[in-house]
């Protein structure tokens, strides 16, 4: 975290817990987040990418059960790639880590 970011957010609460809170509820809560907090820069960043990460798989997750066969086998693939990001996503926020997800830590970078 850069020495900009060690301050407190808008929302009053440490940058770290916001950029995790930003991940809880997948891109509701970053949308919030994003929405919220005007200042530090690491916790929109962490907004952002909640939004892009988990609202492109929210929509993929809609989208496979349409396809025959394969949508049925990568269902259960998309499911566990998503718990495994949410959890991994919200580790690397609480250290205080700009982990950035290919693509879409490049958009939130950009948008932050």
């Amino acid at each position: 975290m850069d020495k900009k970011d060690l301050g407190k957010t808008s929302c009053g609460i440490q940058p770290n817990a916001a950029a995790l809170l930003s991940y809880l509820l997948g891109f509701v809560s970053g949308i919030v987040f994003y929405l919220v907090e005007k200042e530090n820069k690491f916790v929109r960043f962490h907004a952002m990418q909640s939004i892009v990460v988990f609202g492109f798989l929210f929509v993929l997750g809609i989208i496979l059960p349409f396809i025959p066969v394969v949508g049925c086998i990568l269902v259960p693939a998309l499911w566990i790639l998503n718990l495994v990001l949410w959890i991994v996503l919200m580790m690397k926020a609480y250290q205080g880590e700009r982990f950035k997800v290919p693509i879409a830590g490049d958009i939130a970078e950009q948008n932050s």
